[in-house]
């Protein structure tokens, strides 16, 4: 990860990381980044590979844009699989994404929001997760 720090202290500019090849390991928890909301904007971009919060419907040379407290994180697919797993260590290869996080605002250009590539159903994939979630057990 790069960052470029602000004036602010715990706050960047701006913050740069690649996602490459690495090692899942955690136990008795959900793998995939986890749903979040924040005051930082995302970019992120797929370079080869799979995302694994996103294993369909994002393929490499498409990018991502969740601007400031907009609330996203694992697709119905990734969340489903991660609920069922054995967690046991897994190796995730062959994939490289990136992401710029920024405490600024992302506008997208007039251009990029009337393309015709844009996905307008792109909140539908949360539209079935169903809630697991269960205060009483430990």
């Amino acid at each position: 990860m790069l960052t470029s720090r602000s004036e602010t202290p715990g706050t960047a500019n701006i913050d740069f990381v690649v996602f490459c090849d690495r090692w899942m390991v955690a136990e008795n928890t959900v793998r995939p980044p986890w749903y979040h909301m924040y005051v930082m904007s995302e970019f992120m971009g797929l370079i080869q590979g799979v995302y694994d919060a996103k294993p369909q419907g994002f393929t490499p040379g498409e990018f991502l844009l969740h601007n400031t407290m907009l609330p996203h994180g694992p697709n119905t697919d990734a969340f489903e699989h991660a609920s069922s797993m054995e967690l046991k260590p897994q190796r995730q290869s062959e994939t490289m994404a990136f992401m710029f996080e920024t405490r600024f605002a992302q506008r997208l250009t007039k251009f990029a929001a009337e393309h015709a590539s844009l996905q307008a159903d792109y909140v539908d994939c949360w539209k079935d997760i169903h809630k697991r979630f269960d205060p009483k057990r430990r």
